[in-house]
């Protein structure tokens, strides 16, 4: 039976290219030699019809609000799992073992101090900086601190860095906002699973003793889960497009926080809070819907829709249980936000309008909720979705480093400058 194809036309003549079927998805049409045959490109900005690799790692379907990770749903993972089984199934494609779980869990616990040079590395920024600036730098300068973990092309160096990454960032993030308050470094306890370790690190001081709250913990590590991978969005084809040159792993995954800090990737749910901080109260709803919904006025909803979710996003789900368990732990009966977060639900829900061009809630309009109650500034919202996105980022690395199909990255364009033109003496210049 020969491969399917398909019939690309252009002028009078015509082209055969293969299309390709993934084990769940729409079909692709491979282009891979449409220059060669034909003299031409294909023209997509922002990508949005082309696949750019091949990956068993994430599926998503944003008509059914649908995303698997290895073939898991995302609400079972959430539920029943907790964020290093997650490393696990996202690393090496399959549910650990108990013992392969203990295995695991040990490699990481015992990975998260840092070099303390580092130490003196973070007094070299302004008190002020912005933590997100400060991962940037400091996740790169692991390359600096561990050589024997930066040649990509051996099997145990690589996994050696996507365990250091998956231990330490935890630690730096948490450097990064004591940093930002004043306070002294803290610490990692061997002792403390992943997350309710880095809690500690964000929020104990050395003056008291520290207790981990389970319910806070637990609903911190499903938001990991959640925002552990997301296919092929811009930061992790970011990480993807650097890995294709060779660099390091460290210096991939730099350029993954670097990316994932614009406001619209990784900044939305900071983006979203201040929205439902600038509603103020649910009695303010109305005019703003009347406001979002006028194409002249600058305000837009936050927390609504998804460039690839045309339906409710399953992670928004999840997260507005967490959310609730959170402040009921925290004793916040009445918050504000979140009685303004209902309400626009409801609405968005139930308004034509929202269900007409499909803005449904998506994840980040519950997770900045949650995290202010827990006591996180707006300023580390971003740092704990890098976090949670380290894995991901370094799965989809690893996946690529071992294609052996794959290329360095490099996108065409359509040149719209200058044609040649002949250089002139400066005199005789107009």
């Amino acid at each position: 039976m020969s491969a399917p194809v398909t019939s690309v036309k252009f002028g009078d003549n015509s082209l055969d290219l293969p299309v390709k079927s993934g084990s769940v998805g729409p079909s692709v049409i491979d282009i891979g030699k449409l220059y060669a045959q034909s003299g031409m490109f294909t023209y997509d900005p922002g990508f949005t019809s082309t696949a750019a690799c091949e990956s068993k790692i994430t599926y998503i379907d944003g008509d059914e609000g649908i995303l698997l990770y290895r073939g898991f749903p995302i609400e079972q993972l959430a539920e029943h799992g907790d964020f290093l089984e997650t490393c696990y199934l996202l690393l090496y494609g399959e549910l650990p073992t108990a013992a392969q779980k203990a295995d695991f869990d040990y490699r990481v616990t015992r990975h998260t101090m840092v070099h303390d040079q580092m130490q003196r590395f973070f007094q070299g920024f302004r008190r002020d900086a912005h933590p997100m600036a400060v991962m940037v730098a400091a996740v790169g300068a692991l390359s600096a601190f561990y050589h024997d973990s930066t040649d990509i092309t051996d099997e145990t160096q690589r996994m050696v860095a996507s365990m250091r990454m998956i231990a330490k960032v935890p630690t730096l993030a948490a450097m990064a906002f004591k940093y930002s308050i004043g306070q002294p470094f803290v610490y990692p306890l061997n002792s403390l699973d992943y997350t309710s370790n880095f809690l500690r690190m964000c929020f104990a001081v050395p003056a008291e003793e520290y207790q981990v709250n389970k319910v806070l913990s637990r609903a911190l590590d499903r938001i990991f889960i959640l925002h552990a991978d997301h296919e092929q969005n811009a930061s992790t084809s970011t990480v993807r497009l650097a890995g294709s040159s060779g660099a390091n792993p460290f210096a991939c995954i730099a350029a993954g926080i670097a990316c994932l800090w614009g406001p619209a990737h990784g900044g939305a749910n900071e983006a979203a809070l201040k929205m439902l901080e600038e509603i103020g109260h649910v009695e303010n709803i109305p005019k703003y819907i009347a406001k979002a919904k006028d194409k002249n006025d600058p305000f837009r909803l936050m927390g609504f829709g998804h460039r690839v979710y045309k339906n409710y996003d399953p992670r928004a789900k999840i997260m507005q249980k967490t959310t609730h368990e959170v402040l009921a732990e925290l004793g916040v009966k009445d918050d504000p936000l979140l009685d303004i977060a209902i309400e626009l639900e409801r609405i968005a829900l139930h308004d034509e309008y929202f269900i007409e061009k499909k803005l449904y809630p998506n994840v980040d309009f519950y997770s900045g909720i949650t995290l202010k109650a827990m006591g996180f500034p707006t300023t580390m919202f971003t740092v704990l979705f890098a976090l949670a996105r380290t894995v991901g980022w370094i799965a989809q690395w690893k996946e690529m480093i071992e294609d052996p199909s794959q290329k360095i990255g490099r996108p065409r364009q359509l040149y719209t400058g200058s044609a040649r033109r002949e250089y002139s003496p400066m005199a005789q210049r107009r």
